[in-house]
Formats: C-alpha cells, structure tokens, sequence
C-alpha cells in the first residue's frame, strides 16, 4: 500500500515530531498517515509502543483494518469489552493497543507500559473539566510522544480547540482554560457564562499551534473526491400544533399533556414536532422505591410529512442505496415500519454487506456513525431525517460515503419542515462551517 503524496508529508510530519496535530478532512486517510509514522518511529527505535484513543467502533472497526493494510509488520490489540479482557490487552507484547475513550477512568488506573499516544478523534477531548479528560491529565506526562488527528479544531467554535492542545502539548496554549479564556475572549454575560471572541482571537490562536500543526488543505486533497451534493428539500406540514407549542410551551393532544419546562425544552420539543411527532413523558410510582418513579418517553405521532417526502425521494433516486439518518427513536420506529428490510448498525456484518451493495437502506444516527466507518463503497446517497446542531457531527456523518475510494457523486438530503426550527438548525451548522474554514485558512 503507499501513501498519496500528501499523505507522506502528513506521516513525515508526525515522524520529526514529538507532540503533533493533524487537522485533515474527514476520509482522507488520517489512520494511514499515522500507522506509516508510527511504523518507521518503532522501525528506527524512536518508539516502542503506541495506546491509541479512539471511538469504540473505530477502535474495534477501523483501526485493526487499516493496521493490516499499512502496518502489517506491528502487532495491534484491541482494548474493548470486559475488564478482563482489557486487562489482558495491556499486558499483551502488542505494539499498538487501541482502546476507546469511554474506558478512559479505567486505564488511568492501570499500569501502562507505552512511551507514545494517539489520540483518534482528538475533539473528544475538547472538555478540560470532564471526568475523562481529567483523569488523562493526571497520567499524560508517562507518554512522551502525544499525536492528536482531528477533522476539524472549531467545529463549534474557538473555545474547543483549549483543550484539545493541552492534552497534546501545554506550551502550546497554556495550562489554565480561564486565562486562555481571558486572553481571546470577552464576557458578554456574566450571569449565563457567555463569552465571545475577541476580533482576531482566531487568527491569533491558529498562529499559536501552527508550527506543531499539519494542516492538509483542501487544494490538495480535494481533486480526489468526486463532487458532493448538498440539496436542502422542503416539507410542508400544518403548523397549528407546532405555533401552540412555540406560544405556550403546553400541548394538549390525544389525551396526553405535553408541557416545556424551559425555553431548552422547548426547543428540542420543536425539533420533534418537525419530524411529526412529540414525546409525551409518563411518571408512574414504582411499588419497589418509595418517592421513585420509572419515566418513559411515549411518543405521540403528529404528521407524516417527512417520511411522506421520503417516500418520493427514494422512488426519484430509483431506490439507490441510501443511508437514512435519524435523530430520534420514534424516527427509527417508523422507518422499521415503513421499511421492513431496513438495516442497522447493529444488524451482523452490515459494514461488510453494505460495501458489497447488498444492503437498499441503512439506518445511521450521528453519534454512533459519525467517525470511523468506510461506507463509501456501498452507495452515495444520504438522507437527513433531523439535522444534528454539531458542525462535526454533520460532516463526519457525510464523511462515511464522501471520502477516498468513493466513485460516484455523493448526494446528501435534507429534510427541513418550512418555518421550523430545521431552518435554524441549518443556518447555524453553515455559520459553524464558515468559522471553521476561517480556522483552517489561518493556518495556511
């Protein structure tokens, strides 16, 4: 296997560095790039074993794949499942042990023997005050060689990328998010916490991490994609409960009560409304805890509009292969109804199946899909039945069929209901995609 010319800078990069980034598009082969590195790093004796952090379907999909490919000579074990089972791949001879970012509390308390650390889908680490990020912290000066590959450092603004370089390397951005905050921010309410960047601050800070930054811009990369469409569809329904819950935060409906608590709550209730339904939430004692209550979430379907609309865009597309992504379970629900052979993630070997062709429809939601998987060859069409507010969340989940080895041109829906919160959900995500391609142009 050899890398593209660009991929080579990429791993040479990585190779003369201690403490790097990677900032690269989604599918432009940031595991290859860094496997070829840590190869010739172990090759040359700069480096004896590598933990790599990543997603759990990453770690156990993608990263013993692509080792295979690129890194045939390094034996990888994955760091998944069962304490026991974790165990065991620590105390292996393995050159690389991959383990997701969930376990992250467990391994601080384990024994580690590695002098190096990858840090796939660096943006998981973007909280400094989390519990997962704390107790990383706590053992980070172990690994002298840190390598963090991201997609994108301000997929929702400047004040993530502050974390992300202090796992990496302190110097870059300092120790203390307050007086990183200080420096490029401003306080614009105190009572709500909400600050904004100072005019410059980007610019500033992007100039700061560059020389520990490979950036691939899209000039070189992106000719090796074919074309990526993104079609904005209308749907049309009645917006009589839709304004009534706006107005009031209160619905009554086929006998049940729905009521917003806060503007927060509200907002996702809108969001449901514009897919066609609204979750109602039941509280019934349990006989077992006095003062307890199971709560469930009954959804109660409002319109069929989208699903409608879905039903004429596949029959358009002559039902090409096409991922349906969902953000809610009532949204699954009705797929499984309304399409009896709909696949899942779950469903066995459907990675497999898909890339083969054989799989019409795919059922995806972003956060267990949005890094990792190679399911470019398989089809090029996706359907958004809800859009996600996450910039990075959006374009890794179109990464999954726009990225190397895909042939055809990628087609992507959007499903918005007119005059809903869809369109603010959209307009925001293209405000979030121009401060990041700022980013990406102050690092040039």
């Amino acid at each position: 296997m050899n890398l593209r010319p660009y991929q080579d800078l990429a791993a040479d990069f990585l190779y003369a560095r201690d403490k790097a980034l990677i900032l690269a598009p989604v599918g432009a082969g940031k595991t290859a790039i860094t496997l070829t590195a840590m190869r010739d790093l172990i090759r040359d004796g700069h480096a004896k074993r590598f933990l790599v952090l990543a997603p759990k379907r990453v770690a156990t999909s993608v990263w013993p794949t692509e080792a295979a490919l690129w890194a045939p000579e390094l034996s990888l074990v994955v760091c998944v499942g069962v304490p026991i089972k974790r165990a065991a791949a620590l105390r292996s001879k393995a050159h690389i042990v991959v383990a997701n970012y969930d376990t992250l509390q467990w391994l601080a308390a384990q024994p580690l023997k590695f002098d190096a650390i990858v840090f796939d889908e660096l943006t998981r680490l973007k909280n400094p005050s989390g519990t997962r990020f704390k107790a990383l912290h706590k053992i980070i000066e172990r690994f002298p060689i840190r390598w963090g590959l991201t997609g994108s450092f301000t997929s929702n603004g400047l004040e993530d990328v502050f974390g992300q370089c202090k796992i990496v390397n302190e110097a870059l951005l300092g120790r203390a998010k307050g007086a990183f905050m200080q420096q490029y921010f401003a306080l614009i309410n105190r009572e709500y916490g909400q600050w904004e960047p100072r005019t410059g601050s980007l610019e500033a800070v992007m100039a700061r991490i560059k020389p520990a930054t490979f950036l691939l811009e899209p000039g070189d990369y992106k000719d090796t994609l074919p074309p990526l469409h993104i079609v904005p569809v209308a749907c049309d329904m009645d917006m009589t409960l839709y304004d009534k819950m706006k107005r009031d935060f209160v619905l009554q409906l086929q006998g049940a009560t729905v009521t917003a608590v806060s503007a927060g709550v509200v907002s996702s209730k809108l969001t449901q409304l514009a897919a066609g339904f609204i979750y109602e939430t039941i509280k019934t004692a349990r006989a077992d805890a006095p003062g307890k209550f199971h709560v469930e979430q009954r959804p109660v379907r409002i319109s069929p509009h989208k699903f409608d609309v879905l039903d004429d865009l596949l029959d358009e597309n002559q039902h090409a292969n096409t991922i349906l992504v969902y953000a809610f379970q009532e949204q699954l629900a009705e797929l499984k109804r309304r399409y009896p052979t709909l696949a899942t993630l779950d469903d066995p070997n459907i990675i497999d199946r898909w890339n083969a062709g054989g799989v019409p429809l795919l059922a995806l939601h972003p956060d267990s899909a949005a890094h990792g998987l190679n399911l470019q060859h398989g089809g090029s069409h996706l359907v958004f039945l809800t859009l996600p507010w996450s910039w990075e969340k959006f374009e890794q989940t179109i990464g999954r069929l726009h990225r190397s080895g895909q042939r055809r041109d990628v087609w992507c829906y959007l499903l918005l209901t007119e005059k809903t919160v869809d369109e603010r959900i959209w307009g925001a995500l293209q405000s979030k995609r121009d401060y990041s391609a700022q980013g990406l142009e102050a690092l040039k």
